[in-house]
């Protein structure tokens, strides 16, 4: 059946169905797996903060790695932001603790959206021309490389009154729109966020802040203990595919293909985040010091004896003998020979 979402066209089929009724279906349990793992959820959120913020600014080419941005976040401090990299990743992860913190109360306005933009590059030498305001010149939608190469994607709509009134048009339907499903209008309004690209620059990074605020404003809770933005990251090639694809069509494009992707990316990191909770209740069994390197080497894949036991200032033959002990109870695996052995979780 086509149907129609803002003025896009939307295919709505069994699968589609299918994926919303998997999604709900798990939203639905949500308030009793809250209830049961506090403790769990407050470090899968610490967990996915440091991912999330880490992978949606690589996404624009930044390139810190987790790790780093752990330590950064670990021991901010602002008089040193000298360089463009840290300056993102700290004006993210402080629109995402304000988003976790306030959702309720940033309703969605040109106003509101401003501000975000604003506390996003609030640090970033680069943009203090345009924080915050819309863009002065036109711009595009660009993928970037490791290499630091870029590639557009799509041309956006034109600075100036086209920008102003697409903006206001949008705003003005999701606000009154009473009938599309939660999800779907989401993805809907992240699709032509992108597409408008509003602001001179930052507008991927706000468009994934934006999808975890309206996620949250409905009610889907479990968005901040699992990260979109990595699973987004992960699946970078195929991002940028749809939304081309798409926007080939422009105007009134189909969008069924983005929101198929949009729902599957979701779909995907709710089974992650299951998967994180069983292991959790596994993890409650183990000793604090067990506990401490099984989480070490969940958060850093393939990592040796030796670094574990200088970061977590413990001895190594202590750090040996546990992972031993792990290993044999099946939680993780030992990869290579010799120097180069190092651990992953199962």
């Amino acid at each position: 059946m086509i149907g129609a979402v803002y003025h896009f066209k939307l295919n709505i089929d069994w699968k589609l169905i299918q994926m919303i009724s998997e999604i709900d279906r798990f939203d639905a349990n949500w308030t009793a797996i809250e209830r049961k793992e506090g403790q769990s959820l407050k470090e899968l959120k610490s967990m996915a903060t440091v991912r999330s913020v880490g992978a949606s600014n690589r996404i624009e080419g930044n390139r810190m790695s987790d790790d780093e941005v752990d330590e950064l976040l670990q021991h901010l401090d602002l008089t040193k932001l000298t360089d463009r990299d840290a300056q993102e990743v700290v004006g993210y992860y402080e629109v995402m603790d304000l988003v976790s913190a306030s959702y309720q109360d940033i309703h969605l306005t040109e106003s509101n959206l401003k501000s975000l933009h604003h506390r996003l590059l609030r640090y970033s030498d680069k943009d203090q021309w345009h924080k915050g305001d819309y863009k002065q010149h036109n711009n595009a939608v660009e993928a970037s490389f490791a290499d630091g190469s870029k590639q557009i994607i799509f041309q956006t709509t034109e600075a100036g009154f086209a920008t102003d009134n697409a903006m206001r048009a949008m705003l003005a339907w999701y606000q009154s729109e009473t009938e599309v499903h939660a999800l779907i209008k989401t993805a809907a309004f992240v699709y032509e966020f992108l597409s408008i690209h509003p602001f001179q620059d930052g507008n991927g990074r706000l468009s994934r802040l934006i999808s975890t605020l309206l996620m949250l404003q409905t009610g889907y809770k479990w968005i901040e203990y699992v990260s979109f933005e990595h699973e987004i990251e992960h699946r970078k090639t195929e991002y940028y595919q749809v939304l081309r694809s798409c926007q080939a069509q422009r105007p009134n494009e189909d969008l069924t293909a983005w929101i198929r992707f949009f729902l599957h990316c979701l779909r995907n990191i709710q089974q992650q985040l299951l998967q994180k909770l069983h292991q959790s209740g596994i993890e409650t069994q183990l000793s604090p010091k067990e506990r401490a390197i099984y989480f070490l080497i969940q958060s850093r894949p393939n990592i040796q004896s030796s670094e574990m036991a200088d970061k977590l200032n413990m001895p190594l033959p202590t750090v040996k003998r546990l992972l031993s002990d792990l290993t044999k109870k099946d939680l993780i695996t030992k990869q290579g020979i010799g120097r180069g052995v190092s651990y992953v979780v199962n």
